[in-house]
């Protein structure tokens, strides 16, 4: 159990309320897109969830994928969010932002190693994590591919060739072959559609 002090719990409150700060920050490419939009919170959140699967999948080692998922866009709490047009003409101080934002809150060790993994993506934890990333991209573009946005298509196959693991490629096949309301509009009853409203 690690020890904190006074000045450490008030970092800590403090760093919890700038974690916060993602819910309201908007990820940037959509304005390129021309239509869809989620916050950088929740992106990453789905972002995790999507990391466990990956290392359920392969065997790999959940905790770590996890963790470098659930912080991999903590920064940007300090930078906001730079597409990748945005990142051609500039430079966000990311490893000074993290450094930042954990300062004096006594969790810097965990967390700044885990993005230092991520990275440097050369484990198979790390690459299922970046695919992570990516898959959640993935999951958003082909809802607005199914929602009739023309221009998904161009950017899915983009984000497909940033893809490292065999399991994020397999994943992702389905995905795409996958409608994205299949999940509750073809539920266990379909009949509920039908008998909703007391009909037999």
């Amino acid at each position: 159990m690690q020890e904190f002090s006074e000045s450490q719990i008030k970092r800590v409150a403090q760093f919890l309320f700038e974690a916060g700060m993602l819910r309201k920050i908007p990820r940037s490419g959509y304005h390129f897109l021309g239509s869809g939009r989620e916050s950088v919170a929740e992106h990453s959140f789905r972002t995790t969830v999507i990391g466990y699967v990956l290392a359920r999948m392969t065997g790999s080692d959940w905790t770590r994928v996890v963790l470098m998922c659930l912080f991999h866009d903590l920064p940007e709490a300090r930078t906001g969010d730079f597409n990748y047009v945005n990142k051609m003409y500039n430079r966000a101080a990311v490893e000074q932002a993290l450094a930042d934002s954990l300062g004096g809150t006594g969790l810097s060790q965990g967390i700044h190693e885990s993005q230092q993994e991520l990275e440097q993506a050369e484990t198979e934890e790390a690459a299922l994590a970046q695919d992570a990333d990516q898959l959640d991209l993935i999951l958003s573009l082909k809802e607005e591919q199914d929602l009739g946005n023309p221009y998904a298509v161009k950017w899915i196959t983009h984000a497909l060739k940033r893809l490292r693991t065999e399991s994020g490629d397999r994943l992702a096949s389905v995905i795409l072959q996958t409608d994205h309301t299949d999940w509750w509009f073809k539920g266990v009853d379909v009949s509920w559609w039908a008998n909703k409203n007391g009909q037999k």
